[in-house]
């Protein structure tokens, strides 16, 4: 079976707030694929070129495809979204002479990183005012999805991480333009961890004793999730009913993220 956690290296290790820290393969995905957006940071050329890195904000999430060959113990992969024609797609490409290919690397490096905010938190003390949070970051190397199957596998995959069941309710399958225009990039991931706080407001025991701080100053944590509202039909949509897969979905997921960020913002620190 596939390890259940990263290694901690010095590229992943977490220095500081190391009780926040996770490494494994769980969380980490977990994180990543409830994530509304990905942000991809990668340099677009040699320092000598630009020495500014780029940051994207893409679609993507976790799969296994099932490839001729492939084990239980064969590595998940990220899969990430995007058109054919962005600097991003046609860097990770191995049609052309690269910069990760002149040096011999397996892809074009790149950073991935996935954020949920879960609260603001307030203390007696700007100084230890935090947010609830959850954060994954992956450093891996992208190359360009060229198979087929592979690419309808992680286009259908994608589209349900946004909406289950999206893919089988809208017409599919893709016709081979929208096939050629769209990319699709795999990341072989070399090290990732994960950050998450998860409890109520820390107040040091000096405010606490102070009754001209802890008596005047509210201190607590404010919930925060994303919720997912009623949808608005398209000027051309002919359907009269809301389909029940994307109303479930919306209860579902709005239930989900409500419940967590108000049970955290009450929990102690373990």
């Amino acid at each position: 079976m596939e390890e259940s956690q990263y290694p901690k290296t010095f590229r992943n290790a977490v220095n500081r707030l190391k009780d926040r820290a996770n490494y494994d393969h769980e969380t980490v995905h977990d994180i990543v694929d409830s994530a509304s957006v990905l942000h991809v940071s990668f340099m677009p050329s040699r320092m000598d070129d630009d020495p500014f890195p780029t940051i994207l904000p893409m679609l993507g999430g976790f799969g296994l495809y099932n490839a001729p060959g492939a084990t239980e113990s064969s590595p998940t992969t990220l899969y990430l979204h995007g058109h054919i024609s962005s600097r991003f797609f046609k860097i990770s490409s191995t049609s052309g002479k690269t910069t990760w290919e002149e040096d011999g690397l397996p892809g074009l490096p790149i950073c991935v990183c996935a954020t949920h905010m879960d609260g603001l938190v307030l203390a007696l003390t700007p100084f230890n005012h935090s947010t609830n949070y959850r954060s994954a970051v992956i450093h891996g190397y992208a190359t360009l999805v060229t198979d087929s199957a592979e690419k309808n596998y992680a286009l259908h995959m994608i589209t349900d991480n946004v909406l289950t069941d999206r893919w089988a309710n809208s017409r599919v399958p893709p016709t081979e333009a929208e096939m050629k225009a769209t990319g699709v990039i795999k990341v072989d991931i070399v090290s990732a961890s994960a950050k998450v706080r998860a409890y109520t407001a820390g107040n040091d025991k000096a405010d606490l004793e102070d009754p001209d701080v802890s008596g005047k100053i509210w201190t607590g944590v404010i919930p925060a999730f994303l919720k997912y509202e009623t949808p608005v039909p398209a000027k051309e949509n002919a359907v009269k009913e809301i389909p029940k897969y994307i109303t479930q979905w919306i209860e579902e997921k709005n239930k989900q993220a409500e419940e967590y960020a108000r049970t955290i913002a009450s929990r102690a620190k373990k």
